[in-house]
């Protein structure tokens, strides 16, 4: 069995996703959740991209133990020494440099020849090396390059030090034969290609990544790229849990091992999820909520007879529970910590008293608690950012009727600590909700995207509410969540202006991706 190295990049790649915006705390909480899920590398993020950015792969590389961390860099001195400063207190700490290598983008974006380009990528790799032992160079947009020129600039940033040689399908355009004549071309070609591991990035914009994926390690390529959930630019990048499943239900076409831990994928799924507000379509492959459903008389009649006749991924294979019922009215404080710890979560005194009373507080108007209500609360308690100036919530009022002019009232205390209120209509009960809170906020705001879902199922189920909107002229994004679905909305819209106070956020998106 050959062993495949699992390098995820939902933390750079997938950060790059339209309108998805993460704070530090919310990186954090991923970063830990997946080196629970086992994976071998994990990109935090592009530390030269902005100071939030550089804070958040620092705080990554300092907190997590069993997995390397990387950063990506684009082959210039000065990004390299920014991703150092950012890595180097990591356990494994690792070098992703990045060059263009496609007729295309040589001729257009860099402006430069092969020649020049190859030049570089030799002088920035022998720079790296002296700081990082491990460097990981690819050649963006390889799936469109010049295989034979492929061959030249390969060999000679092996001998200046690359450890791993990724080939990316930049712009999903290969299709999974040709993705693996590549890998197998520059196998047979590349002499020293036994010096370094060959790495696979696929993108998703023909919907061939995660075949493109597999092709790639039948054709010797030991580790594979990807994200949770397959978000990233445009159509997103290989679904590392697809990957991952694939692997496992067909031993017998895929003779490979990997480290991740496959009741984890879950937990991992929902987490990325929720903080990117990123909803998984209900028929996705593995996690998607339809994956295990089977609504056909005939699939139903065939599954209670033997679920191989058509469920070939069990739920529990994936850490799906078949009763997630978990805590009730009565339940103490010991059985609470037992749950979250089984959860994952690792909370101080301090958050797990307040998530305690969280608890509480919904279990004396909810008559149900499962394990996604308690997910919502302590991913909200875990990532609240504490001692930060903010604008918080007071108290609101929303009065409405279908002969009545929608009025909102709300009281908030501002970032400078002044308390404020004042009341405003609008067409509907939120958009005067939302009026009113634009009000009461000095910050230039344009609300640009609402999404309103329950968590769970039946009529006290929570709201969770998700919007997206520049503050400033920044892009942002908020999540909220409550038994109300109006508190849920406020606590969404809040949640987005504060981060503009948290000084954690990559504000600035990454200029480049593979």
């Amino acid at each position: 069995m050959v062993h495949v190295n699992i390098f995820d990049t939902t933390l750079r790649d997938g950060e790059q996703s339209p309108g998805v915006n993460l704070n530090q705390l919310e990186k954090l909480e991923i970063a830990r959740q997946l080196e629970r899920f086992g994976v071998d590398i994990m990109e935090a993020g592009f530390p030269a991209s902005s100071q939030g950015d550089f804070e958040a792969v620092r705080a990554i590389a300092r907190t997590i133990k069993n997995a390397s961390v990387t950063g990506l860099a684009r082959a210039t001195q000065s990004d390299i020494d920014i991703a150092w400063d950012a890595l180097k207190d990591a356990a494994e700490p690792r070098l992703h440099v990045f060059l263009a290598t496609s007729p295309i983008h040589m001729k257009y974006k860099l402006l430069k020849t092969p020649e020049e380009v190859s030049q570089i990528a030799v002088d920035m790799v022998s720079y790296a090396r002296k700081k990082f032992p491990h460097v990981e160079w690819s050649a963006e947009d390889a799936s469109r390059s010049d295989l034979d020129f492929l061959v030249q600039i390969i060999t000679k940033v092996i001998d200046a030090g690359a450890t791993v040689i990724n080939l990316p399908d930049t712009v999903g355009y290969t299709t999974p034969e040709e993705y693996g004549r590549m890998f197998r071309y520059v196998r047979e070609n590349v002499p020293n290609i036994h010096k370094a591991a060959l790495s696979c990035h696929c993108h998703d914009d023909l919907g061939m990544a995660v075949a493109n994926s597999l092709a790639a390690i039948e054709n010797g390529v030991t580790q594979v790229e990807g994200t949770i959930n397959g978000i990233g630019e445009r159509a997103g990048n290989a679904s590392l849990e697809e990957i991952a499943v694939a692997l496992n239900i067909r031993k017998d076409k895929y003779p490979y091992t990997t480290n991740l831990v496959l009741k984890e994928i879950k937990r991992t799924s929902d987490l990325v999820s929720r903080f990117t507000g990123m909803k998984v379509p209900a028929n996705k492959a593995v996690v998607g909520k339809n994956a295990f459903a089977h609504e056909s008389g005939i699939h139903q009649d065939g599954v209670l007879k033997n679920t191989l006749t058509y469920e070939i991924i069990t739920p529990e294979l994936v850490g799906v529970s078949s009763n997630d019922l978990v805590l009730g009215k009565h339940s103490g404080r010991h059985a609470f910590k037992d749950k979250i710890e089984q959860m994952g979560f690792e909370l101080s005194s301090e958050k797990l008293n307040e998530a305690f009373q969280s608890f509480k507080q919904l279990t004396d108007r909810k008559k149900e608690v499962t394990d996604e209500d308690l997910f919502t609360i302590l991913i909200d308690i875990q990532t609240a950012a504490v001692d930060v100036k903010k604008y918080e919530l007071v108290a609101f009022q929303v009065q409405y009727g279908s002969a009545n002019l929608p009025t909102a009232t709300v009281a908030l205390t501002t970032p400078e600590g002044v308390h404020v209120e004042t009341a405003r209509t609008g067409s509907g009960s939120v958009e005067a909700l939302y009026n009113t809170l634009e009000a009461l906020i000095k910050e230039e705001i344009h609300l640009t995207d609402f999404n309103l879902s329950s968590v769970g199922r039946g009529r006290d189920a929570l709201a969770e509410v998700h919007v997206k909107m520049t503050v400033n002229g920044t892009d942002v994004s908020g999540r909220g969540s409550a038994q109300d679905v109006l508190e849920a909305s406020g606590k969404a819209f809040l949640n987005a202006v504060n981060r503009v106070f948290f000084n954690q956020t990559a504000m600035v998106k990454q200029p480049a991706a593979l």
